[in-house]
């Protein structure tokens, strides 16, 4: 039993699938939340590493490309247990799931500041030119000259790396998290079937996939690719 529900082992495949379908969902609805909060904050920490990456004080540029390259070559599940077991003892405590939406947010914050830096470079020079020559601050001109160009462009980046924190998820299973696959595992260990389970995790996020491939395809063609036009 688990989330209350039990399984029918005994009149075939289809009767447990569509016995444990309903159990594998609860856990996508972990899933889910988990990977788009690791998103958000994927998103906002990672503009945040990209701004100051993009400052020309090298006191402030270099720590910040340390922090960066530290984040990107530590792997996920030190820095899951890092914040899960090691915070406690300094009296920083978060629930599992918090902990580990953080866990995956601060490891693709590092991914995600680069391609916001890409953005920001691929942006043309006379964008910068035009708005200093209007005089706009150096505030109002990143907002509303640079970002509205330079977001359109790193969309279909930004979309793979949702669809990797949905893949990555899983992870969050070493902290009692049950999410699908772990909800899947539990299944198979307590009926010995591990095929059934699995092989709907595996189709599961398949149509996830596809689906988030599909409307990350929809934002990118229909988002303006030439920003704010400057007045």
């Amino acid at each position: 039993m688990l989330y209350g529900y039990t399984w029918d082992t005994s009149h075939g495949e289809l009767a447990f699938a569509l016995s444990i379908l309903p159990i594998l969902l609860i856990g996508l609805v972990t899933t889910l939340e988990a990977a788009f909060l690791g998103f958000f904050v994927a998103c906002i920490l990672g503009m945040g590493l990209a701004v100051l990456r993009a400052f020309r004080s090298k006191l402030i540029a270099w720590p910040t490309a340390v922090v960066i390259e530290f984040i990107r070559d530590t792997p996920l599940i030190v820095q899951l247990f890092f914040l899960y077991y090691v915070l406690p003892e300094y009296g920083v405590i978060f629930p599992a799931f918090l902990t580990g939406a953080l866990a995956l947010g601060i490891q693709y914050s590092a991914y995600i500041s680069e391609v916001y830096r890409a953005g920001i470079q691929a942006v043309d020079n006379g964008q910068r030119e035009a708005a200093k020559s209007l005089d706009l601050p150096r505030v109002r001109t990143f907002t509303h000259v640079i970002l509205p160009q330079a977001i359109p462009r790193v969309i279909p980046a930004l979309g793979n790396y949702l669809v990797s924190i949905m893949k990555d998820v899983p992870v969050l299973s070493v902290v009692t998290i049950i999410e699908m696959l772990n909800a899947a595992k539990i299944i198979g260990d307590q009926t010995f079937d591990y095929l059934v389970p699995l092989s709907l995790v595996g189709g599961i996020y398949l149509i996830l996939t596809i689906v988030a491939s599909a409307l990350v395809r929809l934002v990118d063609v229909n988002l303006p690719k030439r920003g704010i036009p400057l007045r």
